[in-house]
C-alpha cells in the first residue's frame, strides 16, 4: 500500500495534550515518491508532537477549543469524508485519513501521484482507498475481542482456503430499484442489469429490482461490499426552519414532521441551529412542543435534543427569539457563505434496524463455499449524513457542476 505515514492516536481529555501518539511509522521510500511526485507542492509529513496537536486541533478533541476558528469550522468546510488537511509549519498537510473509534484516531496520510497545486478529486486517488482499507483493517483488528477456539479454528479455514461468497441483497415489494450501484474489486461477477441501472441518465426506464447478488472471494480486511443509490420518494423527516431579524434580535421558527412510513425509533435524535456572523448568544426566550433545547453560548449554537421517539403526532416545534453580542465577535462564528438570513437546520439521527429503501441483506441467503461453518450475522440502520433544511426566508446556496458535450 501506498501510505507515507500511519500513527495510531489516543484521544485522552482532561489532560494537558488531549491525546498520545501510541504508535506511529514512516516510510522513507514512499516519502521520496512523495516529493518527487507533487514537486513543489510538496508537504513534507512533520514530527509526532506537532502532527498529533494539529490533527487534534482540526477534528475538534482539544479541551480548550472552544472558539470558532472560520478555516476549521466555517459553513463552506462542511466535511463529507474522514479527510482532513492539517496546517503544518505554514503549509498544509493533504490529506489525511482520520478515523476516530473507541477512544482511539486511527490516521494515515496516503500518496498522492500528481502535484497538489490543484486537489484532484479523492475518488481519483487510489492511496485514500488503500489508507481506508488499511484502517478498516485495523479497527477490526483491535476492536476484535478474545474468541473460543472453535470460532478460530473456523474467521482459520476461511482465510486458508479463500471461500467463495455470495450474498443478495432484497427488496420490498414495492420498494425502489437500486441504482448507480458500485462494487468492490472483490466482487467476481455481476449481472448486466445491475450495473445499466442509472439515477443521471434521464431515458433509463430500466426497473430491476432484485435480488442482487455479489459473488465474491473476500479479502482478508474489513470493507464495504457496494454503494447504491436509490429514488426514494420523501424524506424520512419533513421540516420548515424560518428565520427573520426584528429589531436587535433573530426570531426563529422550526417545524419538523416524521413520515408516517419511517420508523418511529430511534438511537438519538437532534437538530443542530447554527447562528453565524452574530457574536455570542446573551438572551434565548424559546417554546418547545417536545424535546429540550441546549444553549452553547460561546459557538452560538441551539440543540434541540428530540431524544428516542417523537410524540404520537409526528409532529413538533421550536419558537423562539435570541439576542447576541454584536460587539464582541471576533472569535465567533464567521461564515462567507451564511450570511444574513442564509442559515439552516442540520439533522443528527440513527435508527437501527431499519433502511429508507427496505433492502436487506437476510443472513440465511449469504451463502459460504467453505469446509468451516462461520457465524453470520447481519444488521442494519439508517444514518443521517448532510441533512439540511435551509431557511425558508432566504436564498439558499447552490452547488452545481457545468456539463460539457
Amino acid at each position: 500500500m501506498a501510505q507515507r505515514a500511519i500513527w495510531l492516536v489516543s484521544h485522552e481529555p482532561g489532560t494537558p495534550r488531549g491525546g498520545t501518539v501510541r504508535f506511529s511509522r514512516r516510510y522513507p521510500t514512499v516519502e521520496k515518491r512523495a516529493k518527487t511526485f507533487n514537486g513543489s507542492s510538496y508537504v513534507p509529513v512533520p514530527e509526532d508532537d506537532p502532527f498529533c496537536k494539529a490533527l487534534l486541533f482540526e477534528l475538534r478533541l482539544l479541551d480548550d477549543d472552544k472558539d470558532f476558528v472560520e478555516s476549521r469550522d466555517s459553513c463552506s468546510r462542511i466535511s463529507k469524508a474522514s479527510v482532513y488537511g492539517l496546517p503544518t509549519a505554514g503549509k498544509e498537510l493533504w490529506p489525511v485519513v482520520a478515523i476516530q473509534k473507541n477512544g482511539l484516531v486511527y490516521v494515515s496520510v496516503p500518496l498522492v501521484e500528481q502535484t497538489l497545486s490543484t486537489r484532484p478529486p479523492l475518488i481519483s486517488i487510489s492511496g485514500i482507498s488503500q489508507a481506508f482499507d488499511l484502517l478498516f483493517g485495523l479497527i477490526d483488528f483491535f476492536d476484535s475481542g478474545p474468541k473460543t477456539e472453535a470460532d478460530l479454528s473456523t474467521k482459520c479455514d476461511l482465510e486458508g482456503v479463500m471461500p467463495n461468497v455470495t450474498v443478495s441483497l432484497n427488496l420490498p415489494t414495492n420498494g425502489s430499484p437500486l441504482q448507480d450501484i458500485l462494487v468492490h474489486p472483490c466482487v467476481t461477477s455481476l449481472d448486466s442489469a445491475v450495473l445499466t441501472s442509472s439515477s443521471v441518465d434521464m431515458m433509463d426506464d430500466s426497473a430491476f429490482s432484485g435480488p442482487y447478488k455479489f459473488p465474491f472471494t473476500p479479502p482478508l480486511e474489513s470493507f464495504h461490499l457496494c454503494y447504491y443509490t436509490s429514488q426514494v420518494p420523501v424524506p424520512p423527516i419533513l421540516g420548515f426552519y424560518q428565520l427573520k431579524e426584528e429589531d436587535s434580535q433573530l426570531k426563529i421558527s422550526v417545524h419538523l414532521k416524521l413520515h408516517e412510513s419511517v420508523k418511529n425509533c430511534f438511537e438519538y435524535c437532534e437538530a443542530h441551529i447554527p447562528f453565524y456572523n452574530r457574536g455570542p448568544i446573551t438572551h434565548l426566550e424559546y417554546k418547545v412542543s417536545f424535546g429540550q433545547v441546549e444553549v452553547l453560548r460561546e459557538k452560538s449554537l441551539l440543540i434541540w435534543i428530540i431524544g428516542q421517539k417523537f410524540p404520537k403526532s409526528l409532529e413538533i416545534n421550536l419558537s423562539g427569539a435570541v439576542n447576541f453580542n454584536t460587539m464582541s465577535h471576533q472569535k465567533q462564528p464567521v461564515d462567507t457563505i451564511c450570511i444574513g438570513g442564509t442559515t439552516y437546520v442540520k439533522l443528527y439521527f440513527r435508527i437501527p434496524d431499519y433502511t429508507l429503501t427496505g433492502c436487506y441483506a437476510d443472513q440465511h441467503s449469504v451463502q459460504v463455499f467453505a469446509s468451516g461453518k462461520p457465524k453470520i450475522t447481519t444488521c442494519r440502520e439508517l444514518i443521517s449524513s448532510d441533512y439540511y433544511i435551509w431557511n425558508s426566508k432566504a436564498p439558499a446556496p447552490v452547488a452545481y457542476r457545468s456539463l460539457f458535450l
